[in-house]
Parts: structure tokens; C-alpha cells; sequence
């Protein structure tokens, strides 16, 4: 199958603006699965909850999802992107799937980096994988690539690709991403944003590079720091289905969980 990213600048607060951005780049993707940022509708440096609540939407029916979904029917595609949602009294920084026949999930952000945990709730839904047919994909934001049971978790859920929409500021992530692949052979396609969120209350600047790293830790496809830029690649899922590090060896096989964490001694 093909995967793709879009990186793309968001700029803070006009929704309209974002909408087109991504509207004037999507139509020069050919891909079955496209992985947009992190927030990409709006920006993301909120300066409270009660500002993120101006542009949170509602999941499958508000402005953004439904943008997604008829894109998605457009293309005939898969299309993971971030939006900030509503549902009931709560905020989330979440990630929805959509595919032709409208929408599928949404996954709401577990761990809530710096400011965030002011702005939005913690995501309440454990890691879960959904199987598009051509591949299972599993779904994290930005900040969830720091800890490594992340991409651990999706993977003994049995992802062949994690869709990673993203605002990243600190300078380790695109790096890291090549271990969390290694040691999970599995895909990845992280989406970046470009630019800047200068508020007020700080600026924050956005490091780009978005890209897709094999299940060997091969950087297949990656963007530049500054430019707003889509890549798609072509990519065998069966690679992410093989865990045999050896003739001896199988990486999920191996494991041995019982010794984890001290086993019973970690638990006094």
C-alpha cells in the first residue's frame, strides 16, 4: 500500500485558512492512508481550557471531521488527523480516522505534554488498533512517542503502522521514532507541522521533518524543517508482520514479562 504525510503550517486560530491550506495540498497526495498534524485546524499554543473550547468540535459531526471525511470519500482513502474535540464537559486533544465510507475511531490523546494538562483531559480510552483491511493501523499524538509503551502497546495489539500526528518542539522525536520502529517493527508516519505559534503568553516554533520510518529503522520518506511538503511512499505491511529478529529469535516471543519490573519484588 501507499502512506503519506502532509506537513503543513497551521496558524493559530483560523480555522478557515487551516481548512484550505490543507484543502490546496491534499489533492497532490495519491496514497491509501494520509497522516495529517496534530491540531492542524486551529494551532495549538492555547492560553487556556476556555480558549481551546472556542475551537474544540465535536467527533464525527463537527466542521473538521466532516472536511476529513469528504476528502476521504474524494480520494478514496484513509486519513488520520488531529483536531481538538468536544465530548460531553470534556476537552481532548484527539486524532480521528476517517476512510471512504465516512467515519471509523477516534483516539484521544493519553499523555499531555507541559500546558497541555491545563487546556485539555487526559485521553480515557486504552491504545486499540483498527484493521482498514490493506493494513491495521494504530493511532498516537505527538507527545505519547516519549514513552515507549506507546508504541509497545500498538504493536502487541498487532499495528503494521502507527499514524503519529504531531506539533513537535522538543529536538529528539524524528530520532527516537527510528528505535520505537526497531524495537516494534512496525511503521510509522509521523506528521509535523511548520512555522510558529507566537501568542502573548510565549511562542512556540515547530521543527518540521515529518517522515516515515520502516519496521528496520529506515528513514523511507522525510520532509524538510521549513516547507510545507507531502511525501508518499509505497511500503509491503507483511515486513511489520514478521517479528523474527533471527533464525533463534522473535521479539514478541522472547519477551519475558514475569521478570519485568522486578517481578514479585517489584510489587512490595
Amino acid at each position: 500500500m501507499k502512506i503519506a504525510f502532509l506537513q503543513m503550517d497551521c496558524h493559530f486560530g483560523k480555522v478557515d485558512e487551516n481548512l484550505t491550506t490543507a484543502g490546496a495540498l491534499l489533492p497532490g497526495i495519491s496514497a491509501d492512508l494520509v497522516v495529517l498534524p496534530e491540531l492542524f485546524h486551529c494551532g495549538y499554543y492555547f492560553s487556556s481550557a476556555l480558549e481551546a473550547a472556542e475551537f474544540a468540535e465535536s467527533v464525527p459531526d463537527g466542521r473538521t471531521t466532516q472536511f476529513l471525511i469528504e476528502w476521504a470519500a474524494k480520494k478514496q482513502c484513509h486519513i488520520v488527523a488531529g483536531v481538538a474535540e468536544r465530548y460531553k464537559d470534556s476537552l481532548f486533544n484527539s486524532a480521528v480516522l476517517v476512510g471512504p465510507s465516512g467515519f471509523i475511531s477516534v483516539y484521544r490523546k493519553i499523555h499531555l505534554f507541559n500546558e497541555e494538562k491545563t487546556w485539555f483531559s487526559p485521553g480515557e480510552i486504552p491504545f486499540f488498533v483498527v484493521d482498514i483491511g490493506s493494513a491495521r493501523l494504530g493511532m498516537m499524538i505527538c507527545f505519547d512517542w516519549f514513552f515507549p509503551e506507546s508504541v509497545r502497546s500498538l504493536a502487541l495489539l498487532g499495528a503494521d503502522i502507527i499514524c503519529h500526528p504531531a506539533n513537535l518542539v522538543l529536538p529528539f522525536c524524528q530520532k527516537a521514532m527510528i528505535t520505537r520502529c526497531l524495537e516494534n517493527r512496525v511503521f510509522a508516519v509521523t506528521a509535523n507541522r511548520i512555522g510558529m505559534d507566537e501568542r502573548p503568553h510565549g511562542r512556540l516554533t515547530f521543527t518540521g521533518c515529518s517522515q516515515i520510518i520502516s519496521p528496520f529503522g529506515e528513514i523511507l520518506a522525510a520532509a524538510g524543517k521549513d516547507e510545507e511538503s507531502i511525501c508518499s511512499i509505497d511500503v509491503n505491511v507483511e515486513q511489520a508482520r514478521s517479528k523474527k529478529l533471527t533464525r533463534h529469535n522473535d521479539l514478541f516471543a522472547d519477551r519475558r514479562p514475569q521478570y519485568y519490573f522486578g517481578g514479585d519484588r517489584g510489587r512490595d
